[in-house]
């Protein structure tokens, strides 16, 4: 016996094919199939040009290699059983069922289906088929495994393994001899083109031997180092290599030279592993640790490494790998590397000993994390959405962490966001429209991006993309920074105004203010101030004052904050009370001014979008307006035609005067009394960004905000405090 097996060994000397088989869950093998190309490892020779995904066969994407063999493989994609067959030739496929197999000979292809009664072999190039019954049908006889040509099956009380092969292509049906008394639980799987191996225990000790498929002897039996069980065997004419300690963040890899019995430990770096699969190829031990790209931390072992036990030198072969198998040509590896993307690699030894891989079927996917599609709108609409959105960026996969810069162009506030490892292999921030380090609303105009993307694994380099997109809103009437949020203006006892941008915190339900900044002194001048929205076409915000001598003038806003040289309207302005503007009362889409005269007449001044002359001529809307002390252009707060009117009388009694779009008013609604606690109403626009306008009411105390909320019957919500500039005089809050 000893005899026979060190003859076949010389005639094997040869070749330098070895394979790799699991046990449990899978297998790391050895192969060849095309033009090879060396990785990792100086030459003295030119390489060939190595293999591009153009040049080769698809590999099924989301899918694990589960078999190889010489004219062919097998895969099942993630999540399903099914299994499908493809051809090395050309690609042409097909499916089969979650039991198919393939195994291989040293010269042909089976696919194996074990069913309920009976086994079916199928020789892929001549199409022969054995079928060898089990269950009833076989008298007891059980399916145990399959290797190259053969079927194998274990007698009824499980002590006898027989091997089948077909009568024309084998020997038929034997007994395999060489199993110790008492050995049960017997399995068989693939290991060299000449070897299957065997695992069975006898009383409670595990066991493997290798089984000789020429001779259907049994023999080098050792026992199964306990943790080895569940893990990867690989088996070559020369050696045997097992892991153990999976799930644990020290596995360990032994390499058994079979000539002499001796067992060495290879030293394989400490990381955490779960699957670890080894091959080997000629010489080399090729070890990685399975599913590396998928995961989201780093693991030195998620590299296919090739060790040499004769010198100690580790080479990277392949940057991950998800599954392996074996092949009587090569180890065959689903896996990826960074130059040359996702597929199936193969993997021989090389003219000095040191593994070549050759990329022989591609899923046309990259390795390296790829930013695959920019889903940026080229403008983008605060106004919907509450000013929220969220910008997207397809990615190749989702181990990753990815930051983006956006930077107003103009003024060269940024903002970042960050997400670590999506659900999807998508980079989705939630930006809630604002910018810079106080999280202000973020203005209006152009806009770059850059996006930088890095692998949470290690595997493959960072990679970044960068772009441009506009911001646009309509324009609000009290916004002087076009930067769609509510402004809130104030003058101070000495004459200085006052600008305080607002941020809308839909966590706390409060109106606050940004740090305000000066406009300027001298605004003593003036008797009444009037935020009126865009009166001169320019698209942000406009300001009215008049002066003590009854002069109106027009201060256009640049939307920057400020506002340009005065214009003067005319004068004459001193017979009016009240001054409301800041809404579009006849639905032409420009601002219009009310003022009601001191014998109580009320007057409507329609914007014309001109900075020269803002005004038409005036018309008069009717009598009896002197009973109220406050009127506020608040907007369309109750879902109306067009801008609605408030008006506060002489005892605090608020009305709502419901725009009819054509300049002119409803009759009155009773909104309620004790509104005479407020100093001043001011509608300041959508301030909670709910897309509706607002009312801003300043007391000697606070100042609260009451939301429109487009309801006729109940045109605003209950008030909410707001944190804005304190003024000693509250009708010097202007808004």
């Amino acid at each position: 016996m000893a005899h026979a097996r060190s003859t076949r060994r010389r005639i094997l000397a040869a070749t330098t094919t070895v394979l790799a088989v699991t046990l449990g869950a899978g297998a790391l093998s050895a192969p060849a199939h095309a033009a090879t190309t060396p990785v990792g490892a100086a030459k003295t020779t030119k390489a060939p040009a190595a293999k591009t995904a153009a040049d080769v066969i698809g590999f099924p994407k989301n899918s694990k290699l589960l078999d190889a063999g010489l004219t062919g493989f097998l895969t099942r994609e993630e999540g399903t059983f099914d299994k499908r067959w493809t051809r090395y030739s050309n690609g042409a496929s097909q499916g089969y069922g979650s039991t198919t197999v393939l195994r291989s000979s040293k010269t042909a292809d089976y696919l194996v289906f074990p069913m309920h009664y009976q086994v079916t072999l199928r020789n892929l190039s001549t199409m022969s088929v054995l079928d060898v019954p089990v269950g009833s049908a076989g008298n007891g006889a059980t399916y145990a495994g399959s290797a190259a040509d053969a079927v194998f099956t274990t007698s009824s009380d499980g002590t006898v393994l027989r091997k089948h092969t077909h009568p024309t292509e084998g020997n038929g049906t034997v007994t395999v001899t060489g199993l110790p008394a008492g050995a049960s639980a017997i399995a068989v799987t693939p290991g060299t083109p000449e070897d299957a191996l065997v695992t069975f225990t006898v009383g409670t000790a595990a066991k493997w031997g290798l089984l000789d498929l020429a001779t259907g002897v049994v023999d080098e039996i050792q026992d199964r180092t306990p943790g080895s069980a569940g893990g990867d065997v690989a088996v070559s004419r020369t050696h045997l290599a097992w892991t153990e300690g999976d799930s644990t963040d020290k596995p360990a890899v032994f390499l058994k030279e079979r000539a002499t019995g001796t067992v060495r430990e290879i030293p394989v770096e400490d990381a955490w592993s779960n699957d670890l699969r080894i091959g080997l190829v000629g010489s080399r031990l090729v070890y990685g640790e399975a599913g590396g790209l998928s995961n989201g931390d780093t693991n030195p072992l998620y590299a296919l490494t090739a060790y040499d036990p004769a010198t100690g030198t580790k080479v990277k072969l392949l940057d991950h790998l998800t599954s392996s198998a074996a092949a009587p040509d090569g180890l065959y590896v689903r896996g990826g590397t960074v130059d040359r993307g996702e597929g199936l690699y193969k993997i021989v030894p090389g003219a000095d000993g040191t593994p070549t891989v050759t990329l022989v079927a591609s899923t046309g996917e990259p390795t390296k994390v790829v930013i695959t599609e920019n889903r940026v709108p080229a403008v983008v609409d605060l106004d919907q959405n509450g000013g929220e959105i969220h910008l997207s960026w397809g990615l190749s996969r989702s181990t990753v962490e990815a930051d983006l810069t956006l930077r107003h162009v103009r003024t060269g506030l940024t903002r970042e966001l960050s997400i670590r490892h999506p659900n999807t292999p998508d980079a989705t921030f939630r930006w809630d429209g604002t910018i810079g380090p106080d999280h202000a609303s973020a203005h209006n105009g152009e806009y770059t991006w850059e996006l930088k993307v890095r692998t949470l694994n290690g595997i493959g380099p960072a990679t970044s993309a960068s772009g441009t997109f506009t911001v646009t809103r309509k324009t609000a009437p009290h916004d002087f920074d076009d930067n769609g949020s509510t402004d809130v203006l104030s003058r101070d006892s000495s004459g200085r105004l006052w600008r305080s941008d607002t941020t809308f915190f839909k966590e706390f339900g409060q109106l606050t203010a940004q740090p305000r900044q000066s406009l300027g002194a001298g605004w003593d001048a003036f008797d009444r101030i009037e935020a009126t929205g865009d009166l001169d076409g320019s698209a942000f915000g406009d300001l009215v004052a008049r002066d003590k001598t009854g002069v109106l003038w027009l201060y256009p806003g640049t939307g920057r904050g400020g506002f340009a040289n005065r214009v003067k309207v005319g004068g004459g302005w001193q017979i009016y009370d009240k001054i409301a503007g800041g809404s579009d009362l006849n639905g032409d889409g420009r601002a219009d001014l009310l003022a009601t005269d001191t014998a109580g007449a009320l007057w409507l001044y329609k914007g014309t979008g001109s900075a020269t002359t803002p005004f038409a001529a005036r018309t008069k809307l009717g009598e009896g307006w002197g009973i109220y002390n406050e009127l506020t252009a608040v907007g369309d707060i109750a879902d109306t035609p067009a801008g609605d009117l408030l008006a506060r009388d002489k005892v605090g009694v608020l009305w709502l005067y419901a725009g009819k779009g054509d300049g002119t008013f409803a009759p009155r609604t009773k909104l309620g009394a004790g509104w005479n606690e407020y100093g001043s109403l001011v509608g300041i626009g959508d301030g909670d960004r709910d897309g509706r306008p607002d009312l801003l009411a300043s007391g000697t105390a606070a100042q609260y905000l009451y939301g429109g909320t487009g309801n006729l019957n109940a045109p605003l919500r209950g008030r909410q405090l707001a944190s804005l500039p304190y003024v000693n005089d509250p009708g010097n809050l202007i808004a």
